[in-house]
C-alpha cells in the first residue's frame, strides 16, 4: 500500500514538473502509455496522477484525450490578483519571522541570479526557487500550501515573462527591493515591494500575450 501511494506521488510530481518546466505545454496531449514509458512507472500511478491533475484543472478534456490546460485572460487576471495578495502576505510575514540565515539565502539568490540575465529559461527556474524560498520564510504552512496551488496554475503559462526585453533586469531589481525590505524587517515595505513585483510581471504578461495574437 505504501509503495502504491509513493508511486502515485512520484508520477504526479514528475508530470507536474514536466508541465512546470515546459516539457509539456498548454494544448499538448498526455497519453498514459507514453508517460509510463517516459517516466519508467506503471500505467496505474500515471492514470491516478492524470485524474488528480484533471481535478486540479491543470489538465482538461479534448474529446477522450487529456491535454494540458491553458488560461484565458480572465483566468490569468484572477490568478495574478490572488498571487499578489498571498505573496504580499508571505513577504510581510517573512519580514517578521524569517531567520537571519533564510534572509541571507534570499540575498544570495538575488546576487547569483544576476549571472543568468542572458538565459531566460534558467532565470525562470531560479525565479521559482526564489519565490518558493520566500514562501517558506513566511513560516506559515497554510499560506505555503495555498501558494503551492497558485504556482501550479502558473505552470500553465506557455512562456515566461522574463523573456520580454528588459524584464530580467527589472525582475532582479524588484527581488532586490523585496529582500532589502525583509532585511530591514519592514513588513509594509516588503508587502508593497512584492505586490509591485507581481503587478509589473502581470503587465509584462499582458503585453507578451497581446503580441502573440497580433
Amino acid at each position: 500500500m505504501a509503495e502504491g501511494k509513493q508511486g502515485q506521488r512520484d508520477a504526479y510530481e514528475m508530470i507536474l514538473d514536466a508541465i512546470d518546466t515546459g516539457t509539456y505545454k498548454p494544448g499538448d496531449r498526455l497519453v498514459e502509455n507514453e508517460l509510463a514509458e517516459r517516466f519508467g512507472v506503471s500505467r496505474t500511478p500515471i492514470r491516478e496522477a492524470l485524474q488528480r491533475l484533471e481535478t486540479q484543472s491543470l489538465l482538461t478534456r479534448d474529446g477522450r484525450s487529456l491535454i494540458v490546460a491553458s488560461l484565458d485572460h480572465s483566468q490569468l487576471a484572477e490568478l495574478y490578483v490572488v498571487r499578489a495578495e498571498l505573496e504580499g502576505l508571505a513577504a510581510s510575514l517573512a519580514a517578521q519571522h524569517a531567520a537571519p540565515e533564510e534572509i541571507r539565502v534570499l540575498r544570495e539568490m538575488v546576487e547569483e541570479d544576476r549571472r543568468l540575465l542572458d538565459d531566460p529559461s534558467a532565470l525562470a527556474r531560479a525565479n521559482r526557487r526564489f519565490h518558493k524560498q520566500l514562501h517558506l520564510a513566511s513560516h506559515n504552512r497554510y499560506l505555503v500550501q495555498q501558494l503551492d496551488l497558485v504556482h501550479r496554475s502558473m505552470a500553465l503559462l506557455a512562456t515566461t515573462s522574463l523573456a520580454a526585453e528588459g524584464r530580467s533586469e527589472d525582475a532582479i531589481a524588484e527581488h532586490d527591493a523585496i529582500v532589502s525590505a525583509i532585511e530591514a524587517r519592514d513588513q509594509d515595505a516588503a508587502r508593497a515591494a512584492l505586490r509591485q513585483h507581481i503587478s509589473l510581471a502581470f503587465e509584462t504578461r499582458i503585453k507578451l500575450d497581446s503580441s502573440l495574437t497580433d
